[in-house]
């Protein structure tokens, strides 16, 4: 069985996002970069899929410019077995990366493609179910469990009432939440070996993808700063803001 994994490069969730003095996006400007924390789920599953003796190639893609070999080389590190880099320096909406991706399975065939069920840079929670809807496949979003046997795949998903569990017939779509797993850390070793590890570069022009954007960023603005406190001498003070002062919004 055939694994592929999709994988984002996008700012390091420890780092603080300046946006631009002009107000057209964010600053990257020396910011450390590392891959899409959910990504890093869908590769531990992946790997440990094909530990389990349940897949025999896990292969990862990243779109992007040079600076994603870096995230591609990391999912080899935790065990992918080789990469796919689309090179492009376009700004990617969620659409063009699932036509890219689109593409992509086309020429691979994977049985599976697990991909996080959103990257934290834009939040969009889109590119799983758009690519679910190119191909035609069934999906399992939000994953919690997942679970292959007899040509099908389980997945148990966190809903409002409580858990759901869909089975899947194979070739299909599964999304990753955090509860899927504890990525592991790439020793030393398994980074060195890394380096030696197949990654394959394509283009959109060559996947014959359209990436120009559709939609143009007006104006960002970071969240307003959040207002001091105030310290209340008692109760009665405080039943008083709250009768007087408090606003419902």
């Amino acid at each position: 069985m055939k694994l592929l994994v999709a994988v984002k490069r996008v700012v390091d969730f420890n780092v603080r996002i300046r946006v631009k003095p002009d107000q057209s996006g964010v600053d990257l400007a020396n910011l450390k970069m590392s891959m899409n924390p959910f990504d890093e789920i869908a590769v531990e599953e992946a790997v440990k899929l094909r530990e389990a003796g349940a897949a025999s190639d896990v292969a990862v893609v990243s779109a992007g410019p040079q600076a994603v070999q870096e995230t591609i080389r990391t999912a080899l590190a935790m065990g992918a077995d080789r990469g796919i880099h689309i090179v492009t320096d376009e700004v990617l909406e969620p659409l063009a990366v699932a036509k890219l991706l689109k593409a992509v399975v086309e020429k691979e065939k994977p049985d599976l493609v697990i991909l996080g069920k959103q990257a934290i840079d834009d939040d969009c929670n889109q590119v799983g179910q758009m690519l679910a809807a190119l191909m035609g496949w069934p999906q399992g979003t939000f994953a919690s469990k997942l679970v292959l046997a007899d040509g099908r795949a389980e997945v148990t998903r966190e809903i409002d009432g409580g858990l759901e569990t869909v089975s899947l017939a194979l070739p299909a779509i599964v999304t990753t939440d955090l509860r899927l797993n504890q990525p592991r850390y790439a020793s030393l070793p398994n980074i060195m070996k890394a380096r030696r590890k197949p990654i394959d570069a394509l283009s959109p022009e060559v996947l014959g993808v359209d990436v120009k954007p559709r939609l143009t960023v007006v104006k960002v603005e970071e969240p307003p700063k959040r207002q001091a406190g105030k310290i209340l001498a008692n109760a009665a003070e405080l039943v008083d803001k709250l009768r007087n002062e408090a606003r419902v919004l």
